[in-house]
């Protein structure tokens, strides 16, 4: 899931930073609601927001996304941004930069139906967000400049790997990925947040 780090220079990330959240059992049912994923996204994204523009952006009604928020917040997803708060509007943000599953939790394997079915819902939605942020790139890449048009890649790769190499290849690369956080300022001219989606996956062979 995307992120806005609140630092001038964001340095990489590793599994212990806690900017990130790590989701377990409890937090992941809290979690596991296309609409609370789209909210949460969004806050790390685009920054704080009401539960009204957020409404606004996503398409929903401000019911619906309030009381969702509160959810997230139960969770300690979200929280209040008082800073940016007036009067009896209230502004959210997101506590953390990203999320990571796990942890020496095996959660597709769970014992509990309900735990397998909630982490289907997060992966079902984060993979609907990646076509949708795919669709709107190729809908809207005339919109760019030549520069940017030729940085456009849409690849895949058929390799034979053992599971351990296939981790290997995973680590990798989100380790290069990871190098290139902070090189280049918030503001810098000529810049843009750039979008890489992963998927590594086996399959049969016959």
């Amino acid at each position: 899931m995307p992120a806005n780090v609140p630092e001038e220079r964001p340095t990489p990330y590793t599994s212990d930073d806690p900017r990130l959240h790590h989701v377990d059992t409890r937090t992941l049912r809290g979690l596991a609601h296309p609409l609370r994923i789209r909210l949460l996204n969004a806050l790390r994204e685009f920054g704080p927001a009401t539960a009204s523009g957020l409404a606004d952006r996503l398409g929903e009604s401000s019911g619906a996304t309030s009381y969702h928020l509160r959810q997230l917040a139960a969770y300690g997803f979200v929280e209040d941004d008082p800073e940016r708060g007036k009067g009896r509007e209230r502004w959210w943000k997101a506590v953390h930069s990203g999320t990571v599953f796990g942890r020496g939790e095996n959660f597709l394997q769970h014992p509990d139906p309900e735990v397998r079915g909630a982490i289907g819902v997060v992966l079902h939605e984060v993979a609907t967000t990646h076509t949708q942020e795919l669709n709107t790139w190729l809908g809207t890449m005339g919109d760019w400049s030549e520069e940017w048009r030729r940085t456009f890649d849409l690849s895949d790769f058929k390799l034979r790997l053992t599971p351990e190499l296939s981790l290997e290849l995973t680590e990798k690369i989100h380790e290069l990925v990871n190098s290139y956080r902070g090189r280049v300022p918030e503001d810098a001219e000529g810049s843009a947040v750039v979008r890489t989606h992963l998927h590594v996956f086996p399959r049969p062979t016959d």
